[in-house]
């Protein structure tokens, strides 16, 4: 049987049992692309659960870095980056539930599509910012244009790296406030988490009517961490099924594959963004799958496994997952 008809979202979801209808949200029906995740934006589609969705994604510089020489301290205006599709509203989605976002493909879009790496002024793992004060210069600003497909990421004529695409930032909308896309938190955002392409699915608390579905910020390949700050950001052509869990109160993002579940955190420091993650990983494990949860916690210092998926943001992300080979009944 394919993993997918064993999911949570396929034995739990309501559009188990109903062929969805399919949408297309094209960037002409997009209209304004948002930079704030929150209650406050207008609906751009309303969908019931089951159904897919087509999204034309923009990248997270909205085209505005065209050549390696447009510096991004000259034709981005912060914070306005990082642009969302949404928010797509649920039919029946209430505070208390879960929306459940199937990623099936992450395709290139245009006729010679190329993705864009940069490192930022005042942006990184390993440059002075903010929020990590240095008496020191800035790093090198600099832009990389790359080339490519489905087939591959053309950094160079000495180096390819595989297609590995997925979604940096997927999102419910906060109960109150509107937070920059820039930042991952309870809700989603910015989790940048390389886990959450194409066969994973990304369970999402609900916390306002509708949902309020965003996403965007496509990545074509990026390694643990996003250390300079960007991965090859691309625009996308990119694929979801979306289904609602009635009544699944958990407090922070999960995810679904064939091998793993995994539960995200994200905070600072990144012990932190780790706690928070294996804490709900055990409690996941103890709630829904029969374990002690002192057993659990034991166990995971033997087979836990981590994915960082950035400390470059606001709050960084990580991600605390366990095989699905452990979690037969006991």
């Amino acid at each position: 049987m394919n993993w997918l008809d064993q999911s949570i979202m396929r034995t739990r979801g309501l559009g188990k049992d109903r062929t969805g209808q399919t949408h297309s949200l094209t960037e002409a029906l997009q209209g304004r692309y948002h930079y704030t995740i929150g209650p406050y934006s207008d609906p751009v589609l309303h969908i019931k659960p089951g159904d897919r969705v087509i999204v034309e994604t923009r990248d997270a510089f909205e085209s505005k870095i065209q050549t390696e020489q447009d510096l991004p301290s000259k034709v981005l205006t912060m914070p306005f980056v990082n642009p969302q599709n949404g928010p797509v509203m649920v039919e029946g989605a209430e505070k208390g539930d879960v929306l459940a976002v199937y990623i099936e493909e992450i395709a290139p879009r245009g006729p010679n599509p190329r993705g864009t790496c940069a490192m930022i002024p005042q942006f990184g793992a390993l440059s002075g910012t903010s929020l990590t004060a240095m008496l020191a210069e800035d790093l090198p600003e600099l832009v990389r244009k790359i080339d490519l497909d489905e087939q591959g990421v053309y950094w160079s004529k000495r180096v390819t790296f595989p297609y590995r695409p997925h979604i940096g930032t997927l999102s419910c909308s906060p109960e109150i406030d509107s937070i920059n896309t820039l930042t991952p938190d309870s809700h989603g955002g910015n989790m940048d988490l390389p886990d959450m392409g194409p066969g994973s699915i990304t369970y999402l608390p609900v916390q306002s009517a509708g949902g309020r579905l965003f996403i965007g910020d496509a990545h074509a390949c990026q390694g643990d961490g996003e250390v300079c700050g960007t991965a090859v950001e691309f625009a996308s052509t990119t694929t979801i099924q979306v289904d609602l869990i009635k009544h699944w109160n958990i407090q922070w993002p999960r995810l679904e594959n064939e091998s793993v579940i995994m539960s995200i955190g994200s905070a600072r420091p990144l012990e932190d963004a780790t706690r928070i993650a294996y804490k709900e990983l055990i409690l996941w494990m103890e709630a829904e799958y029969g374990y002690d949860r002192w057993d659990a916690y034991m166990m995971l210092s033997q087979c836990g496994q981590v994915r960082l998926g950035n400390f470059v943001d606001p709050k960084y992300t990580v991600g605390a997952g366990i095989s699905k080979k452990y979690l037969a009944a006991v």
